[in-house]
């Protein structure tokens, strides 16, 4: 949580530090990463976790590993013991699919809300309520993505942003402040819908997710 916000929100869409270029994969085609690629998330992650503890204490170490078997195993023993499933191989496939479901929505929503929006220098960075105005999307809510990734992911990301701390509940709570105070400023409140922003995505991915995207400077808001 604490190196999350240390890294990514102190450096909203910032380049080489905080922006969301850890999502690109340049050399897949749109097709094979917006809809196929993300399939493998549940793969991968695992194993991208794993990577991240070199260098780190081996009690870290352990109760990391300890955790991931731990909560693997909790839904296997869900699936055999509640949900009636009567082979080993059938419960996996189970977890598998259920993941992989989630991994599509999880990538999309991921890159949506900050590539796309203006990018900003690390040496002439704007404030920082001009950075995170800018820098951040909401998208409208829905109950099955804010069931399953919370509202500071979905449709008040805007909200975790300016208030890292805050829980999902209150981001929801403080939504309607916030938005009534960025217009009053004068400041965007950045929304647009799923559909959209894939259709935009989907035509300019070249644009979006393979070229170098142009710095922006906010001229006379500094």
């Amino acid at each position: 949580m604490h190196g999350h916000i240390k890294m990514h929100h102190a450096h909203t869409n910032v380049i080489g530090l905080g922006d969301s270029s850890v999502w690109k994969v340049p050399f897949l085609p749109r097709v094979v990463y917006l809809f196929l690629a993300p399939l493998s998330v549940p793969v991968i992650t695992p194993l991208v976790a794993l990577a991240h503890l070199k260098g780190h204490p081996s009690g870290v170490v352990a109760r990391t590993v300890l955790m991931i078997v731990l909560g693997l195993y909790s839904q296997y023993w869900l699936l055999i013991n509640v949900s009636g499933f009567r082979s080993m191989h059938g419960a996996l496939f189970c977890m598998l699919v259920c993941r992989a479901m989630f991994s599509i929505p999880y990538i999309h929503v991921n890159i949506f809300q900050h590539i796309g929006l203006p990018m900003f220098s690390p040496t002439r960075r704007p404030k920082r309520i001009y950075q995170m105005t800018h820098g951040v999307l909401n998208l409208p809510r829905n109950p099955l993505l804010d069931w399953t990734f919370g509202h500071s992911l979905i449709s008040c990301h805007v909200e975790h942003h300016l208030f890292p701390f805050l829980s999902d509940n209150m981001c929801l709570k403080v939504k309607p402040v916030v938005s009534k105070y960025l217009t009053e400023k004068t400041l965007p409140y950045q929304e647009e819908t799923y559909l959209s922003r894939l259709h935009l995505f989907f035509s300019k991915y070249q644009e979006l997710m393979v070229l170098t995207p142009p710095i922006t400077e906010l001229v006379g808001l500094q």
